[in-house]
C-alpha cells in the first residue's frame, strides 16, 4: 500500500545565522514527521543554479511555507533578491489558482504580523512565541497532513421532525466539551481526575468514555499515571501543557 508523503517547500530570508538555524530545525522536524520538506540548505551547493531550484520546488510542492520576518516581507513586496524571485514565481502560480490554499504564511517576527501583500487576506500560523512552538507545530503538521484535531461533525437530525433514531452525536464535540470542563476544574484548583470523574463529565457510557479518553491521550491533551490504591491500580489523568496553551488560544481562559 503506497503512502502519500506531502511535499512542502520552505521559503525564507537569510536574516541571521540564528534565523537560518531555526528554519533548518523546523524543516528537520517536518521531515521527521512524514513531510518531504524542501530547503535550500539541504539541496543547494556552490555553483548550483538558484532560479531553477526555486521554480522546480514551487511547481512540485503540495504546499509552500513562507517564513515571514520583517526583512522577508520587505524583500517580497519590493521584489528584492532570492525572496523577491520566489515571490514572483509563487504569485504567478497563485494567480493561476486563485482559490488555492497552497501557500501557508508563517509568522516568525515579534510584535508584527506582516505578510506579503498578496497574502494579506489569507489565514496565517503564528510561530512568533517560542513557548508555543509545540502547539503551533502540531497545528501546522495537522494542516499539512490534512488531519484536523476536530473534524467537522456530520449534521444531525432536525429536532422538529419525527425520527426514530437518536440525533448524531459528534466525538469532536464531546472531546471539546470534556477539555473545556477539565480546564474549568483545573482553574478551580482540581489538577487530577480518575476515570469515573471523566465519565461523569462526559455523561456517556463506559465504552464511549474509554474511546474519548483514548483519543485525548493519543493527541497528548491529557496524560495518564497509575497509582496503587488499596491494592488496586487506578488511572489518574492530568492536563498537559499542550491543553493549557490550546485553552488560551481558544479563548477559554483569560488573564
Amino acid at each position: 500500500m503506497s503512502v502519500n508523503v506531502p511535499k512542502v517547500f520552505i521559503s525564507y530570508s537569510h536574516d541571521t545565522q540564528a534565523h537560518k538555524k531555526w528554519v533548518l530545525e523546523l524543516t528537520q522536524r517536518l521531515r521527521n514527521s512524514g513531510v518531504e520538506a524542501i530547503l535550500d540548505q539541504f539541496r543547494l551547493g556552490l555553483g548550483d543554479e538558484l532560479g531553477s531550484f526555486m521554480e522546480r520546488s514551487v511547481a512540485e510542492s503540495d504546499r509552500i511555507i513562507m517564513v515571514c520576518t520583517d526583512n522577508y516581507v520587505t524583500k517580497a513586496n519590493s521584489g528584492l533578491g532570492g525572496v523577491g524571485f520566489e515571490k514572483m514565481i509563487i504569485t504567478s502560480e497563485y494567480m493561476q489558482n486563485i482559490d488555492s490554499n497552497k501557500v501557508i504564511p508563517l509568522i516568525r517576527q515579534n510584535g508584527t504580523h506582516n505578510v506579503p501583500t498578496f497574502l494579506q487576506t489569507r489565514l496565517h500560523i503564528n510561530f512568533s512565541r517560542d513557548d508555543e512552538f509545540e502547539l503551533q507545530f502540531d497545528n501546522l503538521l495537522r494542516e499539512i497532513h490534512q488531519a484536523p484535531l476536530f473534524a467537522e461533525p456530520p449534521v444531525g437530525n432536525n429536532p422538529f421532525e419525527s425520527v426514530t433514531e437518536k440525533p448524531v452525536e459528534s466525538i469532536a464535540d464531546k472531546k471539546t466539551e470534556l477539555l473545556k470542563e477539565l480546564v474549568d476544574f483545573y482553574n478551580q484548583g482540581r489538577e487530577a481526575f480518575d476515570f469515573n470523574d471523566l465519565q461523569r463529565l462526559l455523561n456517556c457510557s463506559k465504552i464511549f468514555a474509554e474511546i474519548y479518553i483514548s483519543d485525548l491521550l493519543k493527541d497528548e491533551f491529557i496524560s495518564r499515571q497509575y497509582h496503587l490504591v488499596m491494592g488496586s491500580t487506578v488511572s489518574i489523568y492530568q492536563l498537559t501543557e499542550k491543553t493549557k496553551l490550546y485553552a488560551i488560544e481558544q479563548g477559554w481562559v483569560t488573564e
